[in-house]
């Protein structure tokens, strides 16, 4: 099924992103965590692509099972750098074939050993451009509350969200963020750019407080003033930090879907009862009707 017509149509919107595991013991227990997540009913999972298409043979494989096994709809990552035009044909051709039918287009990063070239697709837009020309994908795109880390301003960063959207992306799922309000005023911004495409809030449970700090630094996501605070607090406390992530996760989530989100995507990190905890509370707490009853 097309994400960009689930998201048009159904709440609440959950959806769990996942990255291929690297030998049977991570599938198995992958697929144990999908298990724990499906009784949430999720609208997709997405598969993430290693930089400069280093899980290639997993992503699509990983993408296939989980179709095959579950039933459930995927959202195959694929990021454009050190990838040529032959390479990405190959891989979009067994997608097909394999029945996926929604893509996210990234430009990606590349390998931290270095020395790969930028490709044929040097830019996200390009991927897309070459997608909806030549595909009959679903096509999603990323997108920065606070600004893509190589950006030289948000104005330069809408632009170049404006030309991934004409090129043909009909669906935007965010970086990680902890401030909803850098989300609700990124919303305001891309509409008043005449972007109307859904654009899906990517949240991230704290579960680990170094991990966290990693991730952020190397997507360019701030904290709340307060949230730093508490979660230094607690720095010596694992338990303490995780029961505090989870809790402001699920705050964080409830605040999205009433302001007018259509759904929340959360990066798992392969784990599910984070996810799990927060994606029962919304379902009990009915935190979408105040807005779409």
């Amino acid at each position: 099924m097309d994400i960009a017509g689930q998201l048009a149509s159904r709440r609440p919107f959950f959806s769990f992103e996942f990255f291929p595991p690297k030998d049977d013991a991570g599938r198995e227990a992958l697929f144990a965590t999908i298990a724990s997540l499906e009784a949430l009913g999720p609208a997709f999972v997405s598969i993430t692509y290693g930089a400069g298409g280093s899980t290639r043979a997993r992503t699509v494989e990983l993408a296939k099972q989980i179709a095959e096994r579950t039933g459930m709809t995927v959202l195959a990552h694929v990021t454009a750098f050190g990838q040529s035009r032959a390479e990405l044909r190959g891989l979009f051709d067994e997608l097909s074939r394999a029945g996926i039918r929604n893509v996210l287009a990234l430009r990606g990063d590349p390998p931290r050993a270095g020395g790969a070239e930028r490709g044929e697709f040097p830019y996200a837009s390009d991927l897309v451009t070459y997608l909806a020309r030549s595909y009959d994908f679903c096509i999603g795109a990323a997108c920065y509350p606070e600004v893509h880390i190589e950006a030289t301003s948000p104005e330069d960063d809408l632009v170049h969200l404006v030309e991934k959207v004409e090129a043909g992306a009909q669906f935007l799922i965010t970086q990680l963020f902890f401030d909803n309000e850098k989300y609700f005023s990124f919303v305001e911004r891309a509409r008043s750019a005449g972007v109307r495409v859904p654009i899906l809030p990517g949240i991230m449970p704290i579960t680990n407080y170094d991990q966290i700090a990693r991730f952020t630094k190397m997507c360019g996501a701030t904290f709340p003033p307060k949230l730093i605070a508490e979660l230094e607090k607690q720095r010596e406390h694992p338990k303490a930090i995780e029961d505090l992530g989870v809790a402001y996760a699920a705050v964080q989530a409830m605040e999205l879907l009433r302001g007018g989100a259509p759904g929340v995507h959360f990066y798992t990190l392969n784990k599910s009862p984070a996810a799990r905890a927060i994606g029962s509370a919304l379902l009990a707490a009915s935190a979408w009707r105040p807005h779409f009853k």
